[in-house]
């Protein structure tokens, strides 16, 4: 038994969602056939069900790289091969707005944990596979995304320091969130696979502006069209035996 996400060898499929919010994870579950709750302990909550006919479970890791690397690490020891977040991300660029998504490709590293764990030469890369499977869900629902590096950031209201937010705007960076460098560094670094979708709920270069709306009807409709994304793109994994 895995002492934060409570579960143990066995419980879970080889294929798994990730979400920051324990109600997203519950969320997703009910687009499940015949969902069950497993376990629940502080942000860590898991469910398991079936899609299109594949076995699939989802679990909650909170905000921020440090609770999500201890969410990420214990699923792999409980047998989760194939790992995909499914979260929020403000966007860098103006060709992605509200209720849009990126697929992450890769991660900038300026997440507090992968650097503790290996060197930043080390690049937090998606699996293709995983890539390509969010991808083909997209475009069978016709969803606007856009697929590149993001940027993860543990950095959410900047302080005294400078951000880098402009630096990668400039570099092509589409959008900025907090986990996925940390779940393709750990996912590398123990052998299993991984990758990212997320939907924009703004655009933090412009919140002075009024451009972050995450609970805004855009948004929603986004978030609720990226659950069914990432559900398809697992389960056709599942079916790949990916």
């Amino acid at each position: 038994m895995q002492p934060h996400v409570k579960l143990a060898e066995g419980q879970i499929p080889p294929y798994v969602l990730v979400c920051g919010d324990p109600a997203r994870a519950e969320q997703i579950s009910r687009l499940m056939q015949d969902p069950k709750e497993l376990a629940y302990n502080r942000e860590y909550r898991t469910f398991v069900g079936t899609y299109e006919g594949e076995k699939v479970a989802v679990t909650s890791h909170g905000v921020g790289s440090a609770g999500a690397a201890i969410c990420f690490e214990e699923l792999i020891k409980v047998g989760a091969r194939v790992l995909i977040r499914v979260g929020t991300c403000g966007s860098l660029t103006d060709k992605l707005g509200q209720g849009d998504h990126i697929v992450a490709s890769a991660a900038v590293r300026e997440d507090g944990v992968s650097s503790l764990l290996i060197p930043l030469g080390y690049p937090a890369v998606a699996d293709l596979q995983v890539i390509q499977a969010l991808e083909k869900a997209c475009q069978d629902v016709k969803a606007p995304y856009q697929r590149g590096i993001i940027l993860a950031s543990d950095v959410f209201y900047p302080g005294l320091l400078p951000t880098s937010l402009e630096l990668y705007s400039k570099a092509n960076v589409p959008g900025v969130e907090m986990e996925c460098a940390t779940l393709f560094v750990i996912a590398s670094l123990r052998g299993v696979k991984a990758g990212g979708i997320a939907t924009v709920d703004g655009n933090p270069l412009k919140w002075q502006d009024g451009n972050y709306d995450p609970h805004g009807e855009k948004v929603a409709q986004g978030k609720a069209r990226m659950l069914n994304i990432g559900l398809a793109a697992v389960a056709a994994l599942s079916r790949a035996k990916a």
